[in-house]
């Protein structure tokens, strides 16, 4: 659902995106912001929730969505783990206990790339798994993160609010025993879900310019397009002083934007290990 004070699709990218950012401020100025694209553009991330709880037939309908989005050549290689037993999810909540919304949302679930069914699939019919190599693992993570969306979205469509949770890779071996996968199964991401208890806000995105090419790559004018951006979302939303990231490493920034945050979290190593877990559920990384 767009706000009201957005008249067209126009006013909603800008404020996604920052004026004048998308098309000039023209693109969308004469499409009405009342449709699925208003939903999908006004989006936002929710981490604080109701208590009231999300009724197992509109779940139902959320998961038959899901897995209506696009799959690799059908194959259909994404699963769901809802974690409703309460000893396995104050397990998940307590090995990330910085979000303490894991354990208090009112549905939490774990969303896995699952290359375990079509190798079942070929067994009972008798055939060869012939691509057990690398694209074996990235055809099953792409299918769960697509169906993890298209739940998002649909999701948010019945004024639900999610909170996806990448941090789950930081357990992979917890988080595989606690949910009992199977070999060829891997988690790609956590995701909460229940009835918004607060507004929420925009996290203001990379202007589609950075992000959208023509005939090739090109990124020659990126250091101007960042420091715009940088701007921009610091004019909404200040990153405070004390979420300053490494600073006893790094020092203070003269100013400290998006892009300074990123390169800050993204310089410390995370997830070295998922290659090895991946291969020790059995799927090939060659």
């Amino acid at each position: 659902m767009s706000d009201p004070a957005f008249k067209s699709l126009a006013d909603v990218i800008a404020h996604r995106y920052g004026k004048g950012t998308v098309g000039g401020g023209k693109s969308g100025k004469d499409m009405p912001a009342d449709d699925v694209l208003a939903g999908i553009l006004n989006r936002r991330t929710h981490r604080r929730y109701t208590d009231e709880p999300v009724p197992d037939d509109l779940l139902d309908v959320l998961f038959a969505a899901a897995f209506s989005a696009s799959a690799k050549s059908d194959l259909q290689q994404g699963s769901v783990v809802v974690v409703k037993d309460a000893a396995k999810r104050k397990a998940l909540a307590d090995l990330i206990p910085s979000m303490p919304w894991i354990g208090k949302a009112p549905v939490f679930m774990v969303w896995i790339g699952d290359s375990r069914r079509i190798r079942r699939i070929c067994e009972l019919r008798g055939k060869p798994f012939a691509n057990d190599h690398l694209d074996a693992f990235l055809n099953a993570a792409v299918d769960a993160a697509l169906a993890m969306q298209t739940f998002t979205l649909a999701a948010e469509a019945k004024g639900l609010g999610c909170c996806p949770i990448s941090v789950v890779r930081n357990h992979l071996d917890a988080i595989r025993d606690i949910l009992e996968l199977p070999l060829y199964t891997f988690p790609v991401a956590g995701l909460c879900l229940g009835w918004p208890a607060q507004t929420g806000f925009i996290s203001m995105r990379l202007p589609p310019k950075v992000n959208v090419h023509t005939d090739r790559y090109d990124d020659w004018d990126l250091a101007e397009e960042l420091q715009g951006y940088d701007k921009r979302r610091d004019a909404r939303f200040a990153i405070p002083a004390d979420s300053h990231k490494m600073t006893d490493v790094y020092g203070p920034a003269p100013f400290y934007g998006w892009s300074e945050d990123k390169a800050r979290q993204v310089s410390t190593p995370e997830r070295d290990k998922l290659g090895r877990f991946v291969r020790a559920q059995g799927i090939r990384t060659d």
